[in-house]
């Protein structure tokens, strides 16, 4: 359980880097006029995010949830390819990137990086992520929950992002 823990504090890290970039990124865009849109449901990422990290560490204490080796590895290397795609999507974003649905009006829609193959990348990491580092310990009534509400968000987030898209950048 040591190594679990260790692992999700380095998730836990990892967002903390995402969030310096996003602030470094926000401050950019919004300097070029940039426009924010769905500043309602933002909030209710972020408790989703955080709450998903306690229950990780949680589920497998409380329900005693042993490590499962033939599904404990598989998703751990899961859990790392969708880190892996969500810093490809970051990198290739550059400044545009960012937490919140910032976009600057008459930018032009990136289609380099994993954007050739798919107008979300960054999703299909976090729901590869939010399934997988659950069951890395046997969390499923977390990998479960969280699957369903993320469902839910990002039916919200998904349909904002395209709005913003469609309304500020040329066709």
């Amino acid at each position: 359980m040591i190594w679990y823990t260790l692992l999700l504090l380095a998730v836990a890290a990892e967002r903390a880097a995402e969030l310096v970039v996003a602030r470094r990124n926000a401050a950019w865009t919004l300097a070029r006029a940039g426009v924010e849109y769905g500043r309602g449901h933002y909030p209710v990422m972020v408790v989703l995010h955080t709450a998903l990290l306690a229950c990780c560490l949680l589920e497998p204490v409380l329900a005693h949830r042993p490590f499962l080796p033939a599904l404990g590895w598989p998703m751990l290397a899961l859990a790392v390819l969708a880190q892996a795609l969500r810093w490809w999507c970051i990198t290739t974003l550059g400044p545009y990137w960012n937490t919140r649905v910032i976009v600057v009006p008459g930018a032009r829609l990136v289609g380099a990086g994993p954007y050739r193959f798919m107008h979300h990348p960054n999703y299909v990491a976090v729901v590869v992520e939010i399934a997988a580092l659950p069951l890395v310990h046997s969390a499923w009534l977390t990998a479960a929950a969280f699957t369903i509400a993320n469902t839910a968000l990002l039916t919200v987030r998904v349909r904002c992002e395209n709005t913003a898209l469609t309304q500020a950048l040329p066709a």
